[in-house]
C-alpha cells in the first residue's frame, strides 16, 4: 500500500530548486534530473518533482506513514534552505488516500 503526499509551490525558480535537490541529495541516494521532470529515490519512499515556469510540483510516496511524514519534512528544509530568497515560500502538504 503506497501513501501519498503531494505539494505545488508556487516559484519563478522551480527548475533551479529541482536541480539543486536532486543534485543535494544524490550524494547519498539515487536521483534522476531531467528536463522538466526528476526523482529521487529515499529508503522507504520516493520523491518526484516536476518544473513548470510558475510552480515546482512535488509528490511524495512511501509505504508507511511515518516515512512519508519524514520524507515531506527532508524536502521541505532543504527547498526552504536553497530558497532563502524567498522567504514567504510556501510548501502545503496534501495527503492523498493510500491506493
Amino acid at each position: 500500500m503506497a501513501l501519498r503526499s503531494s505539494s505545488t509551490v508556487v516559484t519563478g525558480d522551480s527548475h533551479r530548486y529541482m536541480a539543486q535537490l536532486c543534485k543535494h541529495f544524490a550524494h547519498r541516494v539515487p536521483a534522476t534530473l531531467g528536463e522538466r521532470e526528476s526523482h529521487i529515490a529515499f529508503d522507504g519512499g520516493e520523491v518526484y518533482l516536476r518544473a513548470s515556469p510558475a510552480t515546482l510540483m512535488i509528490l511524495a510516496q512511501a509505504g508507511a506513514l511515518e516515512t512519508l511524514a519524514q520524507l515531506e519534512g527532508v524536502v521541505e528544509r532543504h527547498l526552504k534552505r536553497f530558497a532563502f530568497r524567498e522567504p514567504g515560500l510556501a510548501v502545503e502538504w496534501r495527503r492523498a488516500p493510500a491506493i
